[in-house]
């Protein structure tokens, strides 16, 4: 799964946000009606769905964000930052309008994400790994899918009908480790990453909570 962050030059969004819309972004698409029995992106979806998961983010500003828009995928804004999901697909075959987007370049400064509604999961970023704001889209892009999963039906759509808006922040060592609990007693679901890119094999990146 190929993923724009639309960070441009002279206003570029924070942190918190992009990554927030980057993780709405990839549940969304996961469960767009379009990826179902019959839709038009049911093949491609399922093949990807069944192999290895994988997401790459790239960055994208002015035209070239505008041609992202055309590329088959689900645009998420959220707290003045934009993220799209695009239909997964093999690596060879990436649209040339994406391939040619870098996936790094540009780093955004960590921030104190605004104070995020009760109703909303919170997914907390393992500060440790000091992963890049394009590593970290795919990691919360995961964590988004594992939550959406782990929840009962009826909470999946509830959180569909908001958006799913979550809020994305920065865990501390201290904080990380009573994360690492709720993990421990399944009040909460992680991702570890395969270590293909930026950080170690099983490393824990985020913790996702309801």
């Amino acid at each position: 799964m190929q993923m724009v962050l639309h960070i441009p030059k002279d206003e570029p969004p924070k942190r918190s946000a992009l990554l927030a819309a980057a993780a709405a972004s990839a549940v969304a698409l996961c469960l767009d009606e379009r990826v179902g029995p019959g839709g038009e992106w049911e093949d491609p979806y399922l093949a990807w769905k069944r192999s290895r998961i994988r997401k790459v983010a790239r960055r994208a500003r002015g035209a070239h964000w505008l041609a992202a828009q055309e590329v088959p995928g689900v645009t998420i804004e959220f707290d003045g930052a934009q993220a799209r999901a695009l239909v997964p697909g093999p690596v060879g075959d990436i649209d040339p309008r994406i391939k040619r987007l870098q996936i790094g370049g540009t780093e955004l400064p960590f921030d104190e994400p605004a104070q995020s509604d009760p109703e909303y999961p919170v997914l907390w970023v393992n500060s440790d790994l000091g992963m890049t704001v394009g590593k970290a889209a795919a990691q919360v892009g995961h964590a988004s899918m594992l939550l959406a999963g782990a929840m009962p039906v009826e909470q999946a759509f509830a959180w569909a009908a908001r958006g799913f808006r979550c809020g994305v922040a920065e865990a501390d060592p201290e904080r990380w480790e009573s994360l690492r609990r709720r993990v421990a007693e399944g009040s909460a679901v992680a991702v570890r990453d395969a270590g293909f890119t930026e950080v170690a094999p099983g490393s824990m990146t985020v913790i996702a909570v309801p």
